[in-house]
This record gives C-alpha cells, sequence and structure tokens, in this order.
C-alpha cells in the first residue's frame, strides 16, 4: 500500500509542475538530449549506446504536464501516440510508435520525428491527422498521457518489436480509405490497419 501510495505522489507531483522546460530542469533536459541521439540512430540506423537509452524518469520529468511546444523528440512521439491512440491498447500505440519511427529517414519522409509527425501541414495535408485538426493539441488526461510516453520511450530505446513489420501508413479499421488498395498489408491490430508500399518507396 505504501508504495502505491509513493507513486501516486511521485505522478501527481509530476504532473503539477507548471509548465516546466527542459531548461528549468536538468532531468528533462539530459532526457531530451538523449531522445534526440536514440532518433539519430534510427535515422542513420545504427545502434544506440546502453548508456543513451532513456529511463523511466527522465521520459516522465520532458513535459510532465502535456502543455509544452511540439519541438523535441519524445514529446512530439509522445503526443502523437496520444492522440492517434488515446484509450487504445498498448499493441495498438506500439504499433503507432513504429510507423513514426519507420517514416524517420525514409526516403520520402523527414529525418526528424518531430518533422514526420508535421509533415504535410504546409499543405494542409497533415500525415497525423491530429496535428493540423485545428484543436488544442495539449493533453487532457494524465494516465493515457504518461501510458503514450512510455510506450515512446521504449520504442525510442528500441526495446520493442515493430510488430506493423515496416507499415509506413496505417489507418483505423473502421474506414476502408481507397489508398489502402494501392499498398501491401503487413499488420492488423486491435483498432487499426498497417501498409507499405508494393515496392518499397513512400509516397
Amino acid at each position: 500500500m505504501a508504495s502505491l501510495w509513493q507513486a501516486l505522489c511521485l505522478s501527481i507531483t509530476l504532473v503539477a509542475l507548471p509548465h516546466a522546460t527542459a531548461a528549468d530542469n536538468p532531468v528533462a533536459a539530459q532526457a531530451e538530449d538523449k531522445a534526440q541521439a536514440l532518433e539519430h540512430a534510427v535515422a542513420t540506423q545504427t545502434r544506440p549506446a546502453p548508456d543513451e537509452k532513456l529511463t523511466p524518469s527522465e521520459a516522465k520529468a520532458v513535459d510532465p504536464d502535456g502543455a509544452a511546444a511540439l519541438d523535441d523528440t519524445l514529446t512530439c512521439l509522445a503526443r502523437t501516440i496520444y492522440w492517434e491512440a488515446k484509450g487504445a491498447s498498448p499493441e495498438d500505440m506500439q504499433a503507432v510508435a513504429n510507423v513514426v519511427l519507420n517514416r524517420l529517414g525514409h526516403d520520402g519522409f523527414p529525418d526528424t520525428l518531430c518533422a514526420v509527425v508535421k509533415q504535410g501541414s504546409e499543405r494542409h495535408a497533415c500525415q497525423f491527422s491530429w496535428w493540423c485538426d485545428g484543436r488544442a493539441d495539449q493533453i487532457k488526461e494524465d494516465e493515457p498521457y504518461l501510458a503514450a510516453k512510455e510506450i515512446a520511450r521504449r520504442t525510442l530505446n528500441r526495446q520493442l518489436p515493430d510488430n506493423t513489420r515496416g507499415a509506413l501508413y496505417f489507418h483505423d479499421r473502421q474506414v476502408s480509405p481507397a489508398w489502402a488498395k494501392t499498398f501491401v498489408k503487413t499488420a492488423q491490430t486491435g483498432k487499426f490497419v498497417f501498409y507499405k508500399p508494393q515496392n518499397g518507396a513512400a509516397r
């Protein structure tokens, strides 16, 4: 019972920080640096050093109240998981994270996670619809965001397998977009269906 109370107090403390920035928090600054190094390793297809991997406490220190600007690797990935798969299973969240990482550095996609997430916004044709749907991007539920952030951390650390089998695209199972017919289906989760181009090229 004591450990549960301690965990709850820690969670409340982290959430209650008043719009802390990485400059205000050395742990968050270190985490953002690590996340950027992990991002670079994915983009260049290299293996990160063990000491570069993000710890749970480091990840929690970044954007603790879900209100920061989307300009660091971990926040961009965690917010995408949150808004695309909030309330879905860990498998669904893991798959969304893997699609973002699969796009990173791939031909036709940018070489930073934030740029991948924001791609198309200049044409009002976002790759991830939540980014330019006109709604506020701040987090509304703490627990789902912490879950999304943990999935983001573990995916960046390469501690989770790619359960999409190399997918670059996905859609909700409740819809049947015309573009899906031109791609190869790679995987399916409880909420989503995943695809990659037939020749491996992005569009």
